[in-house]
């Protein structure tokens, strides 16, 4: 049956045109950060090919039919007002007349584009210039001379003599809000396409390219430069780099709204926005970024934080670092360097910022402002090499740092001391609770009595023998406060492991007794209890919120607790901020992050 949906041949040749300015070195990277609107917007003077706003917008004019080569025309010489940035009239008091500047941008943009003899002009735009003079200034003074129906009509691709506008159609929103000056990023990124296009053409010169626009030249991009140096010259970051993917795409950059680059450590891909004008050095610089968030395990380690503002401490560490060790260059775009935060780490930087959320939170990292960019786990599993993926990164950075300390020289030591962390198990919690309880509750001193005889000798009763026993004298003081969060968000499996860890150990250390206090609500006292009858007295009770400062005050008072006696906490961090004024110890589950800064121990149960 034949296909009885109608063509759209307008779209399709300027779809074609469209194409051609895509290939075109000089004028892609710039097309990637225009938005380019072809749809029902209807432009009231339909002699309009197309019309410019500053809000990094071109709006195309469906009425105008023309071929391919004539649209690419069209859009190159829109956005070559944008890579100039013709539309800050407002800022020079000299321009004074918006008009004449239009046709002084249009006439140097027209004289542009046939010098670089790309592209098919339409029928109706003038190329023939009545003046000789180097920039738009210059004949912006000239035409000031001049009345305006005197002036060669036909260099704009609008009607009349204007095609540029400073109001607002719609906004391009993922690159020109927050305050981002638009103006010194087209600046930035039409340099770099310049750059791009005349080693294009040497390629063409010396026989190995067919055109500027030939794909070949694209083969090895600045990310893949900067991956290979850090194979190639950079042993600390190099098995990292190795083992990642680089996507270049613009659509998945616009989809996933990564502004300059982010990472994946689940699908081993870095993702970098071609069309942001990164130098090589700052190439080097954020992929350096991106190797060390994942090297250094900063997703795993956010613990209950924050996840955007412990991104934004995690930048301001890695940033310090790299700068420190010269690695490229820190990109002329809002990168957070700060160093007042030299020689913290991340964990550190993070209780600074966390006091003043609202001003942190504005500020973007490099995947934007209000984004991670290290991105969520992936759906594909990790099977590029046969270990885990915290075996993987550890064994990758801890033999990196090995080869570049042989090689390159010393490195920052908060970063060295990071890496050598990461490579060693961590202690786990438990063994980390026992020491805890050997600070405070030392092995007591035996004591040999004729009090109760061994039984061990009962074969030879005729001959006494003493018993081994602890010295009561040191038992009386052996004790410690248990404050125990009994709410209703209090997981009772989580209670019961809790409690069954604090038991074993007391019991190990000769502590007859702990002072117990249940928390929801109010404070009950449960007085004095054997470490083994603990666990079976305790209740969920779940009659209301979290309060734990009143138990601790409780112990604080106790006249029959030693003024010297440890407190360990037992909370799920669901809980009121509570102040301790003796030695003390908490206990949540892991995962958890308590609404304020601790100052005693914290252990993370599992």
């Amino acid at each position: 049956m034949a296909d009885r949906r109608k063509k759209d041949v307008w779209l399709e040749q300027f779809q074609a045109g469209h194409n051609l300015v895509e290939k075109n070195p000089i004028f892609s990277p710039l097309l990637q950060n225009v938005a380019v609107y072809t749809g029902d917007t209807v432009i009231t003077e339909t002699k309009d090919f197309a019309r410019c706003y500053s809000s990094v917008t071109i709006l195309v004019n469906r009425s105008r039919r023309l071929a391919p080569e004539e649209w690419a025309y069209i859009l190159a010489h829109g956005l070559l007002h944008y890579a100039l940035w013709h539309f800050d009239t407002e800022d020079v008091p000299t321009r004074s007349d918006p008009v004449r500047w239009n046709i002084a941008c249009d006439m140097y943009v027209t004289r542009f584009l046939k010098d670089v003899k790309i592209f098919t002009p339409p029928e109706g735009v003038n190329t023939e210039f009545p003046y000789s003079a180097l920039s738009e200034e210059e004949l912006y003074r000239k035409l000031m001379t001049v009345k305006l129906s005197e002036i060669h009509r036909g260099f704009s691709i609008g009607s009349g003599y204007t095609d540029m506008e400073a109001s607002s159609i719609r906004a391009h929103r993922h690159y020109w809000d927050k305050g981002k000056d638009p103006k010194r990023i087209f600046s930035e990124i039409f340099e770099r396409a310049l750059t791009d296009a005349v080693s294009a053409a040497v390629g063409v010169a010396a026989g190995y390219l067919d055109d500027i626009g030939d794909d070949s030249a694209k083969k090895i991009s600045l990310a893949e430069k900067a991956r290979r140096w850090f194979v190639n010259c950079y042993p600390l970051l190099g098995a990292l780099a190795a083992s990642y993917n680089i996507v270049e795409d613009p659509a998945i950059c616009r989809r996933e709204e990564i502004s300059v680059a982010a990472i994946s450590e689940s699908l081993l891909t870095i993702y970098f926005n071609p069309g942001r004008g990164l130098t090589d050095d700052e190439y080097r610089f954020v992929m350096g970024h991106e190797l060390l968030h994942v090297g250094l395990r900063h997703q795993s380690r956010c613990q209950g934080r924050d996840p955007y503002l412990w991104n934004v401490a995690c930048d301001y560490v890695i940033n310090g670092w790299l700068v420190e060790m010269g690695v490229g260059s820190l990109p002329r775009i809002d990168t957070l360097f700060d160093n007042s935060f030299k020689g913290m780490s991340a964990e550190q930087v993070y209780d600074v910022i966390v006091r003043d959320i609202r001003k942190f939170k504005k500020l973007a990292t490099l995947r934007g402002a209000g984004l991670s960019d290290i991105l969520g786990e992936g759906e594909i599993s990790f099977s590029k090499t046969p270990v885990g993926l915290d075996e993987f990164y550890r064994r990758a950075l801890n033999d990196g740092l090995e080869y570049h300390r042989s090689s390159r020289g010393l490195l920052p030591s908060g970063l060295e001391e990071e890496i050598r962390a990461l490579y060693r198990p961590p202690i786990p919690w438990d063994v980390e609770l026992a020491r805890w309880f050997d600070r405070f509750f030392a092995p007591l001193e035996k004591r040999r009595t004729y009090a109760n005889l061994s039984r061990r000798q009962a074969s030879t009763p005729d001959i006494p023998r003493p018993r081994t026993v602890p010295s009561m004298e040191d038992i009386d003081n052996r004790t410690f406060g248990v404050v125990i969060d009994t709410s209703g968000s209090m997981d009772r499996y989580k209670l019961a492991v809790a409690l069954g860890a604090v038991a074993s150990y007391a019991s190990s250390r000769d502590v007859p007794s702990a002072r117990v206090i249940f928390c929801d609500a109010a404070a009950y006292d449960a007085g004095y209890m054997a470490p083994d009858a603990i666990m079976g007295n305790v209740r969920v009770l779940g009659r209301g919120g979290t309060v734990l400062q009143p138990g601790i005050d409780f112990l604080d008072r106790a006249e029959d607790f030693p003024k010297d006696g440890p407190i360990l906490i037992i909370t799920d961090a669901e809980c009121d901020c509570f102040t301790v004024r003796r030695e003390h110890a908490i206990m949540i589950p892991k995962g958890s992050r308590l609404p304020f800064r601790p100052r005693g121990e914290v252990f993370a149960f599992e």
